[in-house]
């Protein structure tokens, strides 16, 4: 029999549950929905309580991205599933107190679990994956962490599998924890430190990034409290909460995608890139063909990096896929992953162009398009976007 708190927080969490499917009908499964459903149990307090909790301290006030992810993977892990509270303040007296403390308290010390970022010295970058971008608290607790957290959220997917789930390897989590740093944490830590992501003059202004929507989640400065249950202090916590479901569930949806759609990928990219199914393709080896469309652009790289199947760095130009339509894409293989410049565009002058224009300047039957940048086009048959990479490849 559960005790009436426990009562209270369990129909707070069925709740929010709800309403997370009621408002977000087309959003994306959560295979570790039980993950940030949990975050709704934990106490956020001002002070530490009672003895015999484990307490992750971290700062009152207005909150940042960066201590909500860091709080929030740190709640995924087996140590801190029971028994556990969050506590937001600066008293030097009450973070003493806690076992734990994230972005506050001028110190970092793993053997002291003391996680700040904010000192004059600080200078802690992910030197451990090449990477030069100065860490927040959530990069300094993955760091310590993030193998564990991944490995939480695996156990949590594997109790709930999707349909086609491939068992994660053991061998594959080096390769997932710097994925998701450089997909998911480093930006967090750069956006959290002043780090502009561009070397050049800003084009336009990014203003819908996760912690642009984390901060938006901070109360406005002419909130009425007025009629709040605690306070200002109450409900800045309650939506600190919010933000630790957010950026946690934004979290394991990127880990998901990886582990669902991403990995079980490789093996369809490998078979594409093998040096006998490429010169099938084209003599030069530059052109490959997938028998379903799959993510594949960073598995070339790494395949490139790995030289399998005799592969060079830059060597595929062009990948062909079919489309849901069951015509044929072409596209150009981006100089870096995930970039938009091109290794080879497709040729100038059938850029912009479609249907039978298309075809008339590229030569080639049955085009559908070229789109103005380059990078894309269709055609309606196998043959048709073969002989597109062909002449492309030549040109």
């Amino acid at each position: 029999c559960l005790s009436p708190m426990a009562q209270v927080c369990m129909r707070r969490a069925m709740a929010s549950a709800a309403k997370r499917i009621c408002l977000s009908p087309m959003a994306p499964t959560l295979q570790a929905e039980a993950l940030v459903a949990r975050l709704d149990l934990i106490s956020v307090e001002d002070k530490a309580g009672a003895k015999g909790l484990k307490k992750i301290g971290t700062h009152n006030g207005t909150f940042q991205c960066d201590e909500a992810l860091a709080c929030a993977m740190l709640l995924t892990l087996p140590g801190y599933v029971a028994d556990v509270e969050l506590v937001r303040t600066r008293d030097p007296e009450e973070l003493a107190k806690c076992d734990l403390v994230v972005d506050v308290g001028g110190v970092y010390d793993h053997g002291k679990l003391r996680y700040d970022h904010h000192q004059r010295e600080f200078a802690e970058t992910m030197t451990e994956l090449n990477r030069n971008v100065k860490l927040s608290a959530a990069g300094l607790v993955y760091r310590h962490y993030g193998k564990e957290v991944l490995q939480s959220i695996c156990k949590a997917i594997e109790a709930n599998p999707p349909a086609g789930f491939v068992p994660v390897p053991e061998a594959l989590m080096p390769k997932l924890y710097e994925k998701m740093y450089l997909g998911f944490m480093e930006h967090v830590d750069g956006i959290d430190n002043g780090v502009n992501p561009f070397d050049g003059n800003q084009v336009y202004r990014v203003t819908t990034s996760l912690s642009a929507r984390v901060g938006r989640l901070n109360p406005s400065w002419n909130e009425d409290y007025s009629k709040i249950s605690g306070g200002e202090n109450a409900f800045r916590n309650n939506r600190f909460r919010e933000a630790m479901k957010l950026v946690l569930t934004e979290f394991i949806q990127h880990f998901e995608d990886m582990v669902t759609s991403w990995w079980p990928a490789r093996a369809i990219v490998e078979q594409a890139l093998t040096a006998e199914a490429r010169k099938a393709v084209h003599p030069s080896g530059k052109v490959a063909v997938l028998p379903s469309f799959c993510p594949w652009q960073s598995h070339l790289f790494d395949l490139e990096k790995e030289g399998f199947g005799g592969l060079t760095q830059g060597e595929v130009l062009y990948m062909l896929f079919p489309d849901s339509s069951g015509s044929y894409r072409i596209q150009a293989v981006p100089v870096e992953d995930g970039g938009f410049a091109n290794r080879k565009p497709l040729p100038e002058p059938w850029r912009g162009m479609r249907d039978e224009k298309c075809s008339e300047v590229s030569g080639v039957p049955d085009c559908i398009f070229v789109h103005t940048g380059g990078f894309i086009g269709g055609n309606k048959t196998l043959d048709g976007a073969k002989a597109m990479a062909a002449k492309a490849v030549e040109f």
